[in-house]
């Protein structure tokens, strides 16, 4: 659980602060710094919103559980963070490179009319959309308990992480583009994401609500428990320890949904999970090629004109 906290505050931590540093290195840039504390109000006011955000989860997860249907909330809150992490894995992919020229052309629009309410508003939705979605994903990972989240050394280490790495983007010296940042933190984000969808089917199967073809595609418990009870019930039942720990399990189940015992439908929907990835991968990747190969004729047609009307 630390280590997806860790991956999930980083990568929502990271983009908030990109974006705010961007506004602020542009208020100074164009001797407008007068603005700043507009910029910071409306993040600072977007943590507390955040908190309050996580505060109210809590009631209302509380509530679910009062009434003995805290699960069904849980399952819920899965196959939903399962689109959001997908979502905004590609959304970053595909606006990181324009959104320092969109981010400074809003603060253009606001510095030209003096809209100071403009500026906290906008700095507000920014951070306080990370710090939603913070929110949601923690209580994917962590089945409601969001404090557990919030109290362990991953959130926190994510935001150091996220903190030192803006730090050096914006003083120049960051050698790793950020670029390559994204890639490898969105690989591990698509793996959270993948795990969470076979545990949310493993919920729907362990309650009834879906049935399943076959229980057990295969069995691992000798190789690798998911649990160090299932250790202890192997190891009871068959006098011979499992190789792996079963705390290796729980770790491997947390930040990927592991399952030493999954059903049929469990493995169709991580493999077909990573299919629909790779289509979708393919297709963009396609999609940029197309534009660029575009743009490349469009140049080469506008130059033999431009030449001719010189």
């Amino acid at each position: 659980m630390e280590v997806q906290a860790l991956l999930i505050t980083f990568r929502e931590a990271l983009e908030a602060l990109l974006i705010v540093g961007i506004i602020t290195s542009y208020l100074k840039r164009v001797n407008h710094k007068e603005y700043t504390k507009y910029v910071w109000l409306g993040a600072g006011l977007a943590v507390l919103a955040s908190a309050g955000v996580a505060l109210l989860f809590q009631v209302v997860f509380t509530g679910f559980a009062v009434m003995g249907s805290e699960t069904y909330l849980k399952i819920a809150i899965m196959f939903i963070s399962v689109i959001l992490l997908t979502q905004m894995v590609f959304w970053m992919a595909e606006h990181s490179r324009d959104m320092k020229k969109s981010v400074e052309g809003k603060m253009d629009r606001f510095i030209t009319t003096g809209n100071v309410v403009g500026m906290v508003i906008h700095s507000f939705l920014v951070v306080l959309r990370e710090g939603v979605e913070t929110v949601f994903f923690f209580a994917a990972i962590t089945h409601g308990n969001l404090g557990a989240a919030m109290q362990g050394w991953g959130a926190a280490t994510g935001i150091m992480i996220a903190a030192v790495v803006s730090y050096f983007f914006f003083k120049g010296t960051m050698r790793v583009p950020l670029k390559t940042f994204f890639k490898v933190t969105g690989a591990f984000i698509i793996l959270i994401a993948a795990g969470l969808l076979v545990q949310g089917i493993s919920m729907l199967q362990d309650l009834n609500i879906i049935g399943s073809v076959m229980p057990h595609v295969y069995d691992l418990t000798w190789l690798l428990p998911e649990h160090p009870i299932d250790y202890e019930h192997y190891l009871r039942d068959h006098g011979v320890a499992p190789i792996f720990s079963g705390n290796v399990g729980v770790f491997l189940k947390a930040l990927f949904g592991y399952s030493a015992m999954p059903s049929l439908e469990e493995v169709i929907a991580y493999v077909g999970y990573f299919v629909v990835i790779y289509l979708l991968v393919t297709s963009r990747h396609a999609k940029e090629t197309r534009n660029a190969e575009q743009k490349e004729a469009d140049a080469q047609a506008l130059g033999p004109k431009t030449k001719n009307v010189v």
